[in-house]
């Protein structure tokens, strides 16, 4: 088991400082790194194959990859986060350790539909699953700022490891 802030079982961040601050290289790689996880070779959560959404694209990039590296509400609101794009190599690791004690994992309903949510050990970092039929469906990563919204994602999964309820 690790420990509740411990995060070395994950691949490093991504920081655009490394890039010389230069936001084409470091979106380049950060996608590039995307890509290799989650459309050249595809994860598995709990030994259901994990997709994306890759119908619609821009700037030939699936919209799976912009939302998972942007913040707000609908799309021409969305602006790049850092936090997301630095922890872009997290997400893949944390689908596949769902059978280990690396994070916490438990299902619930978000707008009338299933989900997965996967996080670690202390919940500042989620990320979302869609359930499909055959498949999950990767929805969406990201930090989780303020500590009320931890203790929150804390007692959902604590409620739901309880009843086990879907």
């Amino acid at each position: 088991m690790v420990s509740e802030n411990d995060t070395s079982w994950l691949p490093p961040l991504v920081h655009l400082e490394d890039f010389g601050g230069n936001w084409e290289r470091y979106v380049s790689k950060v996608y590039a790194y995307f890509y290799e996880d989650f459309v050249r070779s595809r994860p598995t959560f709990s030994g259901t194959p994990c997709r994306i959404d890759s119908r619609r694209e821009k700037d030939g990039r699936e919209s799976t990859f912009w939302h998972l590296i942007s913040e707000g509400s609908t799309e021409p609101e969305r602006r790049p986060d850092l936090r997301r794009c630095e922890r872009i190599r997290w997400i893949r690791p944390m689908i596949e350790a769902a059978s280990c004690n690396c994070v916490k994992w438990w299902k619930n309903h978000r707008k009338g539909q299933k989900r997965i949510v996967i996080a670690i050990e202390d919940f500042s970092y989620v990320v979302v699953l869609a359930e499909r039929r055959n498949y999950v469906l990767l929805w969406t990563a990201y930090c989780v700022e303020h500590l009320r919204r931890r203790q929150q994602l804390e007692k959902e999964y604590e409620a739901w490891k309880t009843t086990g309820a879907a």
